[in-house]
């Protein structure tokens, strides 16, 4: 069960917006040790929620690599998001009714910096872990940089610095998908529903990949003309967003993740990436055309003494909440250089772009 944390004094988003309240929702397992130091954050991505148990069962649970028995782990429900954070479902005090479409825009740096309060709150002063994937890596990877005395460990899986051209314009068509449906513009909880199922086959294209689709949605007959299984693949994937989330949500997260570049503010990218401190672990996913391993060799090139690992997997993007045993084994041996100072740091890569 989410616990609910209620922010009460003002908080600017970048966008100059000054919010007078907002909430969290937070779930933890474990418990805070005497010396606070087996805290494990873990950051979720897009559509997930709080209870890292439901969507990371491989990696977090009781006997697993991040286990309640040893690390106090927390997981917040993003800002934007449809399971108990501040959303556009969620009641606007200023006018006792829903937000809607007048939901205040959240950067991934505005997330972090509401994370912030709850840290303090909780009594937290150095996180030992912060490990997160896609979005949820955008949002660890921004905060490392914004108090990188924070974390003594971070591990990034199959994200980036900068959202790219290339992600920008998936999220970007998502958003024409529900702005097309009828219904996009009503003032309900229903709105733009038949959109975000668009959307969200659309989505799954990018989180896959041609041989994925190969392996899972192959006829296994030569004489089919129509209703082929990958179509009705698509349309089962759309629906069964549509049971647990909202187009507010999915419009506006989408939004704060094409906002994404540590190096806003803060001169060129790589100058803030070698804000990093924390020992890192950056893992790629070898089949991932939306989030491709080039991202990842980019953020571990330049952050001071990253260790980089590329898994093999036929599962695109998906892989990183997939492939538990080679992540695992990937962590576990990261942690394991990381106590006896055997981490050996990504090579130099001669091509990589300093501009940015």
């Amino acid at each position: 069960m989410a616990e609910i944390f209620k922010h009460t004094s003002p908080f600017k988003l970048e966008s100059g917006i000054t919010l007078m309240q907002y909430q969290l929702a937070y779930t933890t397992h474990g418990n805070l040790n005497k010396n606070k130091d087996n805290v494990v954050w873990i950051f979720h991505a897009l559509t997930a929620n709080s209870d890292v148990t439901k969507w990371w069962p491989g990696l977090t649970g009781q006997g697993k690599l991040f286990d309640p028995a040893i690390h106090f782990i927390i997981c917040v429900n993003i800002p934007g998001s449809c399971y108990g954070s501040i959303g556009p479902l969620e009641i606007n005090s200023a006018t006792n009714k829903p937000w809607y479409y007048d939901f205040p825009f959240f950067t991934i740096r505005d997330m972090i910096r509401a994370y912030q309060p709850l840290k303090d709150y909780l009594g937290i002063e150095s996180i030992y872990i912060g490990i997160g994937g896609s979005m949820g890596g955008q949002q660890l990877l921004e905060w490392a940089i914004e108090e990188p005395a924070v974390f003594k460990h971070i591990i990034l899986l199959a994200t980036n610095a900068v959202h790219s051209p290339w992600g920008i314009a998936f999220n970007a068509t998502q958003r024409h998908a529900i702005e097309t449906d009828s219904t996009w513009k009503e003032s309900n909880e229903k709105a733009g529903l038949q959109g975000m199922m668009v959307a969200r086959q659309i989505a799954l294209l990018s989180y896959r990949n041609y041989n994925t689709y190969n392996l899972g949605q192959t006829e296994d007959t030569n004489e089919k003309i129509s209703h082929f299984k990958s179509a009705s693949y698509q349309q089962y994937q759309g629906t069964k967003l549509a049971k647990r989330f909202n187009a507010f949500s999915y419009y506006f997260l989408s939004k704060g993740m094409d906002a994404h570049n540590v190096g806003r503010k803060r001169n060129t990218v790589p100058e803030a990436l070698q804000q990093v401190k924390a020992k890192t672990l950056v893992i790629s996913i070898s089949s991932d055309i939306l989030f491709p391993p080039t991202e990842q060799e980019f953020i571990a090139r330049y952050i001071n003494g990253a260790v980089y690992k590329d898994i093999h997997s036929t599962f695109g993007h998906d892989g990183f909440l997939l492939e538990f045993d080679q992540i695992h084994q990937a962590i576990t041996q990261f942690l394991a250089d990381s106590l006896t100072g055997r981490i050996i740091p990504v090579a130099a890569t001669a091509n990589m772009d300093m501009s940015l």
